[in-house]
């Protein structure tokens, strides 16, 4: 399914910050119905309907949690999206934070909530978009706060079909109050951590007149207890927008440049902070980086801020908290020729860690390369992506690192005002330097750039979102239906659609219950695709039966080349690892996927990693066991080190 080109006006949208989708229409709200938990005197709830936004329902102080308001639609609407309008005077208390909202056909029976999360602590309007759904009532309950107030609620229809049976199944939205422009999963308890810039909405000057940089608002979601929460970032003085980034050997966030150009921060999920660290000697944003097989980090390109031109190869040493140059490592070779010039023509390129500290460049320019990084650095061209084109807001996944296949989809010949393609190929690469052997397969469904690409325990890779046409921070052209690339097959199949557009700033990226998480684009202060939530695909391959439970793991450390045993509850047919991933601008050089083949005994099966670390890069790895029928377990965490 793909949105039309024009999109629905929504002229009741101030500040224009969140917007109904295309297509959604505003429902009549003459002769509707509200109740309330409580409310004050003179803050009634039919407030919310009288179209008089200098009036408010309010809660009663103190009365108990959930706070929430129950509208009656009086008929039976097919619906995907609700607005919420914090009261409109200059305070902010009693703004709607943690939330969520449910539906009924017959006001007695609710279900699991449609949308959950946080809303932004604004007077801004929150549009909710979600599955769509058949429902008569509405609620919307706040689980924070002893008071909350709204000015108008309204409630939009749509068209769209709700997805069919069978080819997965997206989660309630989950609002965020900011748009989570980049993403990383937190080895030691899987939560979600994602940010923006330095405000929710903005990468520029605000109407208040801030200027980007010095911070970076950021947020964390819990899959354990579904809660969203928020934290602005100063410490680092880095606002972390259009960033390279990377997890290191120790499963830290290390992110580079972009509106701070020259700047790097850490996360470290152990202390759960935000550390600086040694600045780069060259001023990026763009750029692309990738962890190597010795545990450093390399990157390269980034004109987008810092300067246009010259962002030739450097290296991180983690140990030493230390940048230093490569020459050897020019920049220009994977140039594309977009028409907006150097600027656009280094960024986002495709890297690979690889064998013997090597890296291997598979696009976005037509032309592949080689670089090394020892000494100063080298770099050796590796042929053409057969007749691809240049395929910038592509995508590039390894989905067998044992056998270094890459698989690469879609991309554009510009960054913008172009049209995507749906071509696809298959990469083999083996030893650095050698020609890597590239097929070209059958194209994708559709025609997708911005969009993102995950791989999964079973190797398939889903693919999510993006557009036909290159339109940064519009919804035009959206592609709502993902579809799954079958390594058996060399096919693509479609997939259950999605109501919420995901293009340009959207993330998409595999958690420890073999689910993806995708969300986020926009990023554009008052624009109308902004999207300030994310959604969890589960696909089908849980749905088939029981999942299989790993019960223990002998190790919890195992380096390249040794061995480690793991016990089932019940008998398994297949075993992987997959890297824990981040993501920023359609880029993850983190996520790959080793295929295990253990020898068994009953129940216990044992295991012996690759012996090369460029093909099992050092860091942390999710293994999943599957059962014949494809079924899935719950990921176990394991550390892979160095010799």
């Amino acid at each position: 399914m793909i949105l039309p080109v024009s999109l629905a006006a929504v002229a009741d949208t101030p500040l224009g910050l969140s917007t109904p989708p295309s297509g959604a229409t505003l429902i009549d709200r003459t002769g509707w119905t509200v109740t309330a938990d409580s409310f004050a005197t003179g803050h009634e709830p039919e407030k919310i309907f009288d179209n008089d936004l200098n009036t408010f329902w309010q809660s009663k102080d103190g009365a108990p949690l959930p706070h929430y308001v129950t509208i009656d639609m009086k008929s039976t609407y097919l619906i995907n999206s609700l607005s919420y309008l914090p009261r409109r005077d200059q305070t902010t208390g009693g703004n709607i934070q943690a939330h969520t909202i449910q539906l009924s056909s017959n006001g007695q029976s609710w279900g699991q909530p449609v949308a959950i999360g946080t809303y932004r602590n604004d007077n801004s309007i929150k549009t909710t978009l979600f599955a769509s759904t058949s429902a008569r009532y509405v609620r919307l309950s706040a689980t924070n706060g002893n008071l909350v107030t709204a000015s108008n609620i309204k409630v939009y229809s749509t068209t769209f079909p709700a997805p069919a049976p069978g080819l997965g199944q997206w989660s309630p939205t989950i609002d965020f109050p900011l748009i989570p422009v980049a993403a990383a999963v937190e080895h030691d308890s899987g939560k979600l951590l994602v940010w923006s810039s330095f405000t929710e909405a903005y990468y520029f000057k605000n109407p208040q007149g801030v200027v980007p940089g010095g911070q970076t608002v950021t947020g964390t979601y819990d899959p354990s207890t579904r809660e969203v929460s928020e934290q602005t970032v100063t410490n680092t003085k880095h606002d972390m927008f259009c960033t390279g980034i990377s997890l290191d050997a120790s499963g830290r966030v290390v992110v580079t440049g972009g509106n701070d150009a020259a700047r790097t921060s850490i996360f470290d999920p152990t202390i759960d902070s935000w550390i600086s660290a040694a600045n780069m000697i060259i001023a990026r944003g763009y750029q692309s980086q990738a962890t190597l097989s010795d545990g450093r980090i390399f990157t390269i390109g980034g004109s987008w801020s810092g300067g246009s031109g010259g962002k030739n190869g450097e290296i991180y040493d983690t140990g030493a908290n230390t940048w230093t140059k490569l020459p050897g490592c020019p920049v220009k070779p994977l140039y594309t020729q977009d028409k907006e010039g150097e600027r656009k023509a280094d960024n986002h390129a495709w890297l690979f860690g690889w064998k013997q500290g090597s890296v291997f460049q598979a696009g976005p320019s037509k032309q592949m390369n080689w670089y090394g990084t020892s000494g100063t650095g080298s770099q050796k061209p590796a042929g053409l992506r057969a007749t691809d084109d240049h395929s910038m807001n592509g995508n590039a996944i390894m989905f067998d690192a044992i056998a270094g296949k890459i698989l690469t989809v879609g991309g554009s010949v510009d960054y913008n005002g172009s049209d995507a393609r749906s071509n696809a190929h298959i990469i083999n690469i083996n030893n650095p330097n050698d020609t890597p052997s590239v097929v070209t397969i059958h194209s994708m469904i559709y025609h997708r750039m911005f969009h993102n690409s995950v791989v999964l325990p079973d190797g398939k890779v889903f693919i999510t979102g993006g557009q036909t046409r290159g339109h940064s921070f519009t919804d035009l052209n959206s592609v709502l239906t993902p579809e799954m690339f079958d390594p058996a097959t060399l096919t693509f199949t479609p997939l259950a659609g999605n109501v919420i557009p995901r293009n340009y700033h959207s993330v998409a990226l595999l958690l420890p219950d073999a689910t993806v998480f995708n969300g986020g684009g926009g990023l554009c202060g008052g624009c109308d695709s902004n999207h300030f939530d994310g959604q969890i695909y589960t696909p089908a391959y849980l749905l088939k039966g029981v999942r299989p439970i790993i019960n223990s793991v002998s190790k919890a450390s195992v380096a390249v080349g040794g061995t480690f045993t793991a016990t089932m509850n019940t008998a398994v047919t297949n075993w992987s690892l997959i890297r824990y991933g981040s993501v920023t601008h359609t880029v993850n050089t983190d996520q790959r996927r080793i295929p295990l083949t253990p020898t068994a005994a009953g129940l216990t099966y044992t295991f012996k990693l690759p012996a090369d670390s460029g093909v099992a890069l050092p860091g942390y790895y999710m293994l999943f066991a599957l059962n014949s029928a494809g079924v899935p377990s719950v990921a176990k965490t394991i550390k892979i080190t160095i010799i």
